[in-house]
Order: C-alpha cells, then structure tokens, then sequence
C-alpha cells in the first residue's frame, strides 16, 4: 500500500502515490524548524602543500584513536547525529522493523553449505534457526560418517559486539586447524590453533595478523602475514613453530616499499610456499618447497616497473599470469629452477578484447578465467592434449566464478553461478565428459519466482564515447514511462568488477516498483584492463562522469526520471557518492553514501592513516605536485558548496580500519553548514563495527532496512 508519511514532530510530509498507476505525486519536503540538526564544533586547521592553503575547520574530528583532549567532543558529536537520525527516521521505525522482518523472512535459518572433499574429509558450514553465525564441520570418508564440529562460532561470539573468524586452514595430517578472530572490527586478526584430535585450543596465539596461516608440509610450521600495530599495513612474513609463543617467530620477510600489499599462500599442488607482494602496477613472488620450512625463499622474478605477475605450479613448470607486454594479461610457463622473465614463454597469448583474470589448476585441466564485453567466460583447458572448450550460462548479465576446488587431482570443477534473477548455485563440472550437475541453489523463502523478473544489460555512451555497460533488473510489471523509482549502484575503483548477482534483499525494493541498476564504469575491470587504467589516478573523473551520464541515459531512456533516480556507493564507491552530488547535484532525489572515502586528499597526505601508502598508485601522492591538484579538483571533503543537494543518508563505522570515521564526520559537518537546501541529510555510525558493517548473518539487515526506509520515505511509500 502507498500512503502518505508523516515524521515527527511534522518533520517532513511526503505525498501518496496512486497504487493503480504507480505514477508517484510528490511535494518539496519541508525541514522543519522543530528539529535541529547537532552543529559540530568549528575549530580552524589550516593544512598547506605546494603553496596551496586549505582550511579544515573540522579536522580535529580524527581525535577519537588518539585519545586527546577532542576525544569525547568527537563521541558526543557522533552520538548525538545518531539521536538525530533516530528523530528523524522515527516515523519509519515500524516500517523499519516490518522490512528487517520480510528481509529475514527470505534467508532459510537452518541451513548447509555443499561438502566439500579435501585431503579425505567433506568440509562444511552450517546455519541453525536463530543464531548469527556459523557452525563448521568436517565428516572423514563418507557424508554418511559422524559429524566433527570444528567451530562453534555462535558460541565463540557469545558476549561480543561484534565477531569475525576468518582462514580456516587445515594442516596436511588433518590433525590442525588454525583460523583468525577480530573482536573489533579492525581487521587485525589473532591466529589461533586448535588441536582437532583432542579438540584442545593450543596457547599459540599471534595477534596483529591478516587473519589466516600456511602450513608447511611439516605439520607444525605455519607462515603469515603480521601487520603494523598503528599504520596496519600488512609488513612481514613470519614463520611460527606449533607450540612456541608468538615472540619466538621469526621473520622470514619484510617489505619496505611501503605502497606494497603482502600475503602467503601455497600453491594448490601443495609443493611450494609462496610469498607475495604487489602494488597496483607492480608485484614480486618468492618460493620454497613445502617440504623444506626453513630454506631461505627465492624470488621469482624481482620486481619489474609497470609489470604485475603471480604463479602457480603444475608438473614440472611454474605458470605465470603477468601483463608483461601484455595490458589484457597472457598466460607463461617456465620451468622450476628457472624462473627470471628471460625464461618465461607463452601458453595463451594477450588478446586486445579479453582479460585474463584468474587461473585454476589440477593435475589434468587448467581453468582459465576470462572477461570479454564485461562478462564472465570459465575456459576449460585439457593440460596435456591442449584441448579446450567453454562453458556456456545463456544470459544476457550474469556472473560465475571458481569455487571450493582443494582436490588437484580431481577432474571436476565446482563453480559458482548467478545473476540478477538467479539465485547463487552451486554445479559440479566434469570437465571429460562436459556435464554439470546443480548441487545447490540459494533458497529464497516468501514465493520468489524469477520469471517474475526481468533483466537487461545495456550499453551507455559516455560523454567522451566510451560504452559504459549497465545491469537492470526489474518486476515485470514495472512501467517503462519514467514514473519509477531507480536505484543506481556503482563502485569503479581498484579494478574490482561490480557483477550482476542476486541478492535477494533486492525483492524488497524490486516488489514496491523500483528498478535496480549497476553502473559498470571505469575503474573496475569489467571491460579490460584498460577500463580501469582509464578510470584511476589523473583519471579518476572518468567514473564520477560515466556513473553521471549513466543516470542521465536511464532518465532518456525512461527508466526512471529526476525526482525519482536514486544513487548508492559504499567506501571508494562512497567517494563516487560524494563526487557525484558536487558535480551533479540536482540528478538524484536521494543519495546513500556507505563508509564514504570523502576527504581524499586530507588521508592521502597523512602516511600514519592505516593503509593510507598501500594506496598512492590508485589515487596519486600527494607530494607530488601534479597528484594533490588533481585530486583536490574532485574530493568530495575539499568541493562541498553553497548549493542544494539531494536526500542523503551517511553511514560508517567506528572502528572502520579501512575508510576512518573522521571522514563522513567532517563531510556532514561541512554539508550541514554549506548546503542551502532543506533535503534530508542524516548520518549513522555504528559504535560496534567497522567497515564491512555488523558481523552477524541478520544484524546487518537492519541497516539495509534502514536504506530501504529512507528512500521508500521519500517516495511515499509506508509498507
């Protein structure tokens, strides 16, 4: 049913829109004078580089970490923006709570992942009604074995705000399990040890870690990534002998680039151990046997300028993924004891219209992950006779990806498929014979049926002529004469591919008639490695104006229309929110910005901001003269104007480890005092959580809910 809102108070007054015609009536919304909004503190910071000064009046917002003497003004301001919200937001509180319910109500609570078979045993979660978290499992031989309890993460989080387990490893005997826990939310992760056999928890405990460990074929030496306690920038690689204490590690790897990621891992042969580290243009790799722990490791192929490569092993070759002349990627090979680039030679060649993305090997068959036209294709390759063939989904948006392959030897691969109408499934191929089998499908509880829906995939022209790919999905009986209501989601950053999933929270907004759509513009990958070449750095305006011209094509097309388009974006596709509502404010009637990357330029110049040096090559240093200029042309923080805006609703968290909460803190601050507008603007941070939002499988909905309320509000509609 639609009708007419009130908030408190006589907040704001949204008008009805006819059920019949779905054509929405809608009046400005009043702010009313009744509710004031919390005035932060202005307290001027005046930052300078390059001869160029900028004012920040709120910079002392980053106090609350370092516990200064602005630590409880930051809490009181943060607090009180909450109390806001929840005035404000008061009169969807029921509506709230009925939309947490019906998103709830579609996730079957007892549930179980599809076994997985590894080194003998069929591993597996599952879920039981009413609880958040995971139980995971283990059956030796046979499904129709005794159940092994792993983990108990239910009852592991009992007591705790938040919880996170993550890396579960299990050693080569079976016999260790060794996982990560954070209980903050910061993403530094204590390593545990667990003794399967008698179900003891060792006192090996490594705090400061990214949150997983590499067993050497020893069964007792675990590799890992340590981290730097105040920037937490993954710094070294140490390795830890069961049953000593975490001081006793040594390290067996430091990383002084400070701009480089590093990680371990060993090959799915399980024969080497493999240190990584790579930036965005540049990556180095280090091995030893996993036979053989305390051999010093050996680089790969030292790091080359402008070059990105990783490895794997198969027989008596490495094989190599690298952009070595080659922008698109190319497949090598070379062999074990010679390793240098000099050595290397073509398997798959580059091509200028496919990317290579990921490779899966088994003793028998290489899978070869590519993108062609921004869509995902598994390309089936027989390792000793060279045959190949492809796997074919038959629809127009989609995405499908490897999953769960341990066993090298097996000659069927688990993949995963889904799209904007399909539930996530779960198929085993075999890769001899080409025939699939559909052990899972997601169940969606309430009546889902996908014919219900229909989904498009389109094409926009940028304003530059670059064909930006768009997903749709809709009811089918949504109007196609520019009345509805359109989210448009976009991320565009780091080269990361925004795919046509399902998500089932989807219904809610599908179902009371509006579209939903994903913008994959530059600064993802989904067109190639050039996509996200021309969508970073002195180019980074290419995303902000291709999510723009976007949003215009679908008002053309009749989508939608300008008092009905909305916009989403969280953490770099938050910088993309904030972007967007300087440069095209009076485009979107609401705009839901999650844990934005607001003040660019601000984080970029300050190395002591966690994982600020890991970023230069995707947004520029600062220090560079050119890199500061650019990026102040677009930070959301430094172009706030006098100017009306649309509905917006800001969210972070607290112990955000990724984008801090200073950030969305200062940028509604200075939207507060320079918009001049009576447009909602609310602001929410979760005391208890950090970037990736609630840890629990339900506690997150009630955000969603949130979202979902606050953009239902401004189109009338109450249940």
């Amino acid at each position: 049913m639609y009708n007419k809102l009130i908030f408190p108070a006589a907040a704001l007054v949204l008008l009805t829109f006819s059920c019949k015609s779905n054509q929405v009536k809608k009046e400005p919304v009043q702010w009313p004078d009744a509710v004031k909004a919390p005035v932060a503190l202005k307290k001027d910071t005046v930052l300078e580089a390059h001869g160029d000064k900028r004012l920040d009046e709120y910079y002392w917002m980053n106090d609350y970490f370092k516990k200064g003497p602005d630590s409880t003004r930051v809490l009181d301001y943060l607090k009180a923006e909450n109390a806001y919200l929840d005035t404000m937001m008061s009169g969807t509180k029921q509506f709230q709570q009925h939309l947490f319910a019906e998103l709830k109500g579609r996730i079957k609570e007892k549930d179980e992942s599809v076994p997985v078979l590894n080194n003998g045993y069929y591993y597996y979660s599952r879920t039981e009604e009413g609880n958040q978290y995971y139980k995971y499992c283990r059956k030796k031989g046979s499904l129709d074995a005794p159940e092994e309890l792993l983990l108990d993460v239910d009852k592991m989080a009992e007591g705790s705000g938040y919880f996170s387990v993550t890396g579960l490893n299990i050693s080569p005997d079976n016999k260790w399990l060794v996982f990560g826990v954070d209980k903050l939310s910061r993403r530094q992760y204590t390593l545990h040890v667990k003794n399967l056999e008698t179900g003891e928890l060792m006192p090996d405990e490594i705090p400061g870690t990214a949150g997983y460990g590499v067993w050497a074929a020893d069964n007792k030496t675990i590799f890992y990534t340590a981290n730097n306690p105040l920037t937490l920038r993954s710094e070294n690689i140490r390795k830890h002998r069961l049953g000593t204490t975490a001081t006793a590690d040594q390290t067996v790897f430091t990383e002084k680039d400070e701009t480089n990621y590093i990680g371990v891992y060993s090959t799915r042969s399980k024969e080497f151990i493999v240190i990584f580290s790579s930036a965005t243009l540049s990556s180095e790799y280090r091995v030893i046997p996993a036979q053989d722990p305390d051999r010093a490791f050996r680089i790969f192929q030292p790091r080359m300028k402008n070059v990105l490569y990783s490895v794997d092993h198969w027989g008596d070759k490495f094989l190599i993924r690298t952009n070595l002349d080659a922008i698109n990627f190319r497949l090598m090979e070379t062999p074990l004891d010679k390793t240098t680039k000099e050595n290397w030679k073509d398997v798959i060649p580059h091509r200028a219209d496919v990317l290579l993305e990921e490779l899966d090997v088994f003793s028998n068959h290489w899978v070869i992950t590519e993108r062609k036209e921004g869509l995902i294709r598994l390309r089936i390759r027989d390792a000793k006779t060279g045959a190949e063939h492809y796997l074919d989904f038959g629809e127009p948006a989609y995405t499908a990806s490897t999953m769960d392959n341990r066993d090298f030897n097996s000659s069927t691969l688990r993949y995963r498929y889904t799209s904007l109408t399909t539930p996530a499934s779960v198929f085993d191929y075999a890769m001899d014979s080409k025939e699939k089998k559909l052990l899972k499908e997601q169940t969606v509880l309430g009546g889902f049926d996908k014919r219900d829906y229909i989904t498009e995939r389109l094409f926009v022209t940028a304003r530059d002529g670059a064909r930006v790919p768009v997903s749709l999905v809709y009811k089918k009986d949504t109007p196609r004469n520019g009345t509805a209501p359109l989210l448009l989601y976009a991320y565009g950053s780091y080269g990361y591919t925004s795919d046509a999933e399902f998500n089932s929270n989807l219904l809610s907004l599908l179902n009371r008639g509006f579209i939903y759509a994903i913008a994959h513009v530059r600064g993802g990958q989904e067109m190639g490695r050039q996509w996200y070449e021309d969508g970073k750095l002195q180019k980074k305006k290419n995303t902000f104006t291709d999510f723009i011209d976007c949003g215009e094509a679908l008002i053309k097309d009749k989508y939608t229309s300008r008092g009905h388009l909305y916009a989403r974006g969280g953490s770099a596709g938050g910088l993309l929110m904030g972007a967007i509502v300087n440069m095209a404010p009076d485009l979107w009637n609401g705009v839901i910005a999650g844990v934005p990357f607001v003040d660019v330029v601000t984080t970029m110049s300050d190395p002591t901001i966690p994982l600020t040096t890991n970023e230069y090559d995707e947004w520029g240093n600062p220090a560079d003269k050119e890199a500061y200029f650019y990026m102040k042309t677009y930070s959301p923080y430094d172009n706030v104007e006098k100017k009306n805006y649309p509905h917006m609703l800001v969210t972070t968290g607290l112990h955000d480890s990724q984008v801090q909460y200073f950030e969305p803190a200062k940028w509604v601050a200075r939207l507060r005092t320079m918009k001049t507008d009576k447009n909602l603007l609310l602001f929410k941070t979760n005391m208890e959580a950090g970037h990736g939002g609630a840890s629990g499988r339900f506690d997150y909905l009630k955000d969603v809910a949130l979202q979902y309320a606050f953009m239902f509000a401004l189109e009338g509609i109450t249940d």
